[in-house]
């Protein structure tokens, strides 16, 4: 008895308790970061910007991330970079100025919406040629497909804020990991009000609950439409019907474990849709999404996979049999970053 009491006191001080003194402390802290800029005067820009941030503990710029950041610009998108590393090595600089309208390094304050609100504040969005306002992190792998694909769906005329993926969990939000905003929504009181509002916090859970949430349903509020390229219950729906019938003959070999594992997520996915329990569709719904077009893989499923996604060793059978490219930098990055998991 005594036990179990102490087992929930420990819990709500770790997951309640601490965590909101925490987020109390951080709030007061200056959300105002940059410790370098470039160039030092006006930032050049085309219609289409992207505030991209970036965190690496070595102040380096792998592969992967030079590699979407050079997909934008190919894109027509004239991006910000902004660093939470604190300091980026001679080389990393070097490699991202050659490539970027501008560069920002900033302490490690506030995660990604932190500093979000600084490169916007920076930039001073719309500008009067501006037509698209991008936020984008290294939180995903790719492009494993041509950019200009996903920016073509992207009609403010549909919609005034497009993210590539929606979710459900917790409350309706787009993803953050690239989201697209018109200027109309860039030029709004709604939009100044909420990055007025972030501060920094102590925990990725906070900045979840409080931002990445927020965000959209701020918009929301302020009566702007909000939509997804692949939205949440087209990918749901589409399940490879094999996975869901018991094994006959010329059907499914089920004695093989990576089969069955495909089929025991196909239920999952199914069972949670059934029972309307909203899943992560960059996690969950990864085959869906990959069969979609999607351009994008996140990156901790690869690396960590912390919801214990099953079927996640086809990764890369299943991007090549839907025509990705662009692997060589996803796999140098797991060869450095995999511990005790083959790719």
């Amino acid at each position: 008895m005594l036990g179990s009491v102490l087992q929930r006191g420990w819990s709500l001080l770790r997951h309640r308790i601490l965590p909101q003194l925490g987020h109390e402390v951080m709030r007061h802290r200056s959300p105002s970061q940059v410790v370098h800029r470039w160039p030092a005067g006006d930032i050049p820009l085309g219609p289409k910007v992207c505030v991209y941030v970036h965190w690496d503990g070595g102040g380096e710029v792998r592969a992967h991330v030079l590699h979407q950041v050079r997909s934008l610009v190919g894109a027509g998108v004239s991006v910000l970079f902004v660093t939470n590393s604190g300091h980026l090595r001679p080389a990393a600089m070097a490699a991202v100025q050659a490539l970027c309208a501008g560069v920002l390094v900033r302490r490690n304050v506030g995660y990604d919406f932190g500093a979000w609100r600084e490169g916007f504040e920076q930039l001073a969005l719309p500008r009067p040629d501006t037509t698209m306002v991008l936020m984008a992190n290294d939180s995903v792998y790719g492009p494993i497909h041509p950019l200009d694909a996903l920016l073509s769906r992207i009609d403010f005329a549909a919609a005034d804020v497009w993210g590539c993926t929606e979710s459900w969990q917790s409350r309706y939000h787009l993803q953050s990991y690239l989201m697209a905003f018109s200027p109309r929504v860039v030029g709004s009181a709604a939009w100044r009000d909420f990055w007025a509002g972030v501060r920094p916090t102590w925990a990725k859970v906070w900045l979840v609950r409080l931002y990445e949430l927020g965000l959209t349903q701020a918009l929301l509020r302020a009566g702007f439409t909000c939509r997804a390229v692949w939205p949440y219950q087209d990918l749901v729906r589409d399940l490879d019907p094999d996975l869901l019938m018991d094994f006959k003959e010329g059907g499914p070999n089920l004695a093989d474990p990576v089969v069955r594992v495909r089929q025991d997520h196909a239920r999952r996915i199914r069972g949670n849709a059934a029972n309307r329990t909203p899943l992560n569709p960059t996690s969950d719904l990864w085959r869906q999404l990959l069969a979609a077009g999607f351009p994008f893989i996140k990156r901790e499923l690869l690396r960590h996979n912390p919801t214990y996604v099953s079927d996640v060793a086809d990764w890369r059978e299943v991007a090549l049999a839907h025509g990705a490219t662009g692997l060589e930098p996803i796999e140098l990055d797991l060869q450095r970053t995999l511990k005790n998991r083959a790719p």
